[in-house]
């Protein structure tokens, strides 16, 4: 591989360190979150976030949502603009999520919730002395998740994980960062692993059209990766809840197809029907699970098995790096610079 895209690529295949300072920082925050939670009588968190860091959002908003807490995600430009639309916010703990810690909306949504009675807020990124720190009360840094490329890639999974701490903290679990200890190392492996699978069908032409589904906290993350795709090699990518995909998606499927499925536990049978249903319109599917072997997905065209032993909210983001991979691949196959995505800047400031 040449200079092009040599950032991004770096940034993908060095994030399981970053991983695991995103565990060691999450941890030595457990207390100032919990404290943070209990002096402001929060009982419901909304987390926020722009483009990457809003799926990051949603994903967080789900993994707390399955834990039992009270939460939800709004776009910041939302927070910012609509603040009615944010509910009830003086007992609710805001959770802004962003790489740079300077994106304008963000640190105005901030600002918004202050004005409408927000009392605790709180940020998640990767540099810590920028402005959205400035206006929160409390910032969790990943100092190892900062890059040069444009596009998040090790950035995204190394604050997921920050948040996966944060949440477990909240709901209750301060052992989290130890459950996920092992995250780093299944990163690392999946990464060497599955490099040939992500070379083999981002350099695949006959595949023209990507969809990646997910439910619950994978839905966040299949955004995050369809994202990722289409912003590094400007493909034909769209994101969608996997029963969802049957209600006008898939309308647009074809041989030319590649059906993405992050499968989790809860509703695996189901999900597998979906994936099966799109290969009788022509796709190919690839799926990415614990086990790819069980009956139902034994079907799948790709599979990538994590084999974690982790739970199935834990093991989430493993989804991550092989699909970042993918889009990388891909857009070296259609001539793009992965460090350089087309129109895009790495920090929107207005």
């Amino acid at each position: 591989m040449g200079l092009r895209g040599q950032h991004t690529y770096n940034e993908i295949i060095s994030q399981p360190a970053s991983w695991a300072e995103a565990l060691e920082v999450g941890r030595g925050a457990v207390a100032a979150i919990e404290r943070l939670w209990g002096e402001a009588q929060a009982d419901a968190i909304l987390f926020t976030g722009c483009g990457s860091t809003h799926y990051l959002a949603l994903a967080a908003a789900a993994m707390a949502r399955e834990a039992g807490l009270v939460a939800w995600a709004l776009p910041a430009s939302e927070i910012w603009l609509f603040p009615r639309l944010a509910g009830r916010l003086s007992h609710t703990l805001l959770v802004a999520v962003s790489r740079s810690g300077s994106t304008t909306e963000t640190v105005r949504a901030v600002e918004s919730y202050r004005r409408a009675g927000g009392k605790a807020a709180m940020t998640v990124g990767c540099y810590p002395d920028e402005a959205l720190p400035q206006v929160c009360d409390l910032t969790v840094a990943v100092p190892k998740g900062q890059e040069v490329s444009v596009a998040q890639t090790r950035s995204f999974a190394s604050m997921f994980v920050a948040c996966q701490v944060l949440v477990g903290a909240l709901a209750g679990d301060s052992d989290t960062a130890a459950c996920l200890a092992g995250l780093p190392a299944h990163a690392a492996r999946l990464l060497k692993e599955y490099a040939g699978l992500a070379a083999q069908l981002g350099a695949d032409m006959s595949l023209q059209r990507f969809f990646f589904l997910g439910d619950g906290p994978r839905y966040g993350l299949a955004c995050e990766t369809m994202l990722k795709m289409k912003e590094m090699s400007l493909s034909y990518s769209e994101a969608f809840h996997f029963l969802e995909f049957r209600h006008g998606p898939k309308s647009v499927v074809n041989d030319q197809s590649l059906v993405i499925g992050l499968v989790g536990d809860g509703a695996l049978p189901q999900e597998a029907a979906v994936l099966a249903d799109m290969q009788k319109l022509g796709a190919r599917t690839l799926v990415l699970a614990e086990n790819p072997e069980v009956p139902e997905l034994r079907g799948a065209d790709y599979a990538v098995r994590l084999s974690s032993g982790l739970g199935d909210l834990e093991r989430a983001g493993l989804c991550l790096p092989v699909l970042q991979l993918l889009a990388f691949r891909r857009a070296l196959a259609n001539g793009q610079d992965p460090d350089n995505p087309h129109n895009l800047t790495q920090v929107v400031t207005l």
